[in-house]
């Protein structure tokens, strides 16, 4: 009348450590919009910030929320901004959107801006690699140049 079923178990998936989660790159650290923190942010992960940070924000990857504020220097592989920032930017691939609002000299190796993104600033493009952009030179080493001597009595104007 009563009879034991068979039934296959699953076999379930050891839980994964920080450690492993992180070298595998799938994982992200947010900062919420009602986080604000004084001091510079390091992240060795893709970070997402919501919140305002007076300070520095060095990561991978970063993703700024339309209420976030960043005072201080950005560095980052790529980024995609959203909000406010009051600092210099160098990242590789840039995106600013259009809510997007930035006070400071911007570095990168590629850029968008959406209409409605503004950018109070300088703009730098870098090569690839972070080396000086070589392929526009516009300096011919095959013609050579007299040396300018300046006297005593000579002005630069």
């Amino acid at each position: 009348m009563f009879s034991k079923s068979k039934t296959t178990a699953e076999p379930v998936a050891p839980p994964r450590s920080r450690e492993s989660v992180a070298s595998s790159g799938h994982t992200f650290s947010m900062i919420a919009s009602d986080v604000e923190i004084v001091g510079n942010v390091s992240a060795k992960v893709d970070l997402h910030i919501d919140g305002k940070i007076q300070g520095d924000v060095t990561c991978g990857s970063l993703v700024q929320g339309e209420s976030s504020v960043i005072a201080g220097k950005v560095v980052a592989e790529s980024a995609k901004l959203s909000g406010q920032v009051d600092g210099s930017i160098e990242a590789g691939d840039l995106v600013i959107e259009a809510s997007a609002r930035i006070k400071g000299d911007v570095s990168y190796e590629s850029l968008t801006i959406a209409p409605g993104g503004q950018v109070e600033g300088k703009f730098k493009h870098k090569a690839p690699g972070g080396g000086p952009n070589l392929r526009k030179s516009t300096v011919d080493p095959k013609l050579k140049e007299e040396p300018l001597v300046l006297d005593d009595e000579a002005k630069v104007a």
